[in-house]
């Protein structure tokens, strides 16, 4: 059995009251949720960043809201890529470790999105097989992931261009 599709939330780090996914840059745990999708975590890449290329980087939470069990060998991977051959989104687990992200298991801060964490190693898992592991996510409690955006210098611009990430455990 698996815990209800609510029950895994997608939060911000950058404060507990931050609102803003573009100070999304590690710290404590945020009480706002992401949203629908993890698109909105990056700014449109603008002309200049096209021009010349980019690397940006964002933190979120992946947390446990179930009220009673546990989350077990929870994976988190890619299930949809993009579809721009000129952007490249990887993530990785922050070293902080499980937490409730607010006390223990705080991620790591960054001074601006240009820098990336330490102790932070990316990849980019395409299935649970390949996924990185969370481990067992208890009630209340997550862990901190890292996304990197890679805009190749001289790509063209695309209309959409979004990943979409999967956790999966059992319980």
């Amino acid at each position: 059995m698996t815990l209800p599709i609510d029950a895994v939330q997608y939060r911000l780090s950058g404060g507990a009251s931050n609102l803003n996914p573009h100070a999304s840059l590690g710290g404590v745990m945020s009480s706002q949720h992401v949203g629908v999708g993890l698109e909105n975590l990056f700014d449109n890449v603008s002309a200049a960043e096209l021009t010349a290329g980019d690397i940006e980087y964002r933190c979120y939470y992946v947390r446990n809201n179930d009220g009673t069990d546990t989350l077990t060998g929870a994976t988190i991977y890619f299930y949809m890529d993009t579809p721009s051959p000129d952007t490249v989104f990887d993530m990785g687990k922050d070293p902080a470790g499980i937490g409730n992200g607010i006390t223990t298991g705080v991620a790591t801060t960054v001074i601006n999105e240009s820098t990336a964490p330490a102790g932070v190693t990316f990849s980019h898992p395409i299935d649970q097989l390949s996924g990185i592991a969370l481990g067992n996510l208890t009630p209340g409690n997550g862990h901190a992931v890292w996304l990197r955006r890679t805009v190749t210098a001289g790509g063209t611009a695309a209309a959409w261009d979004a990943v979409k990430i999967r956790v999966e455990g059992g319980r």
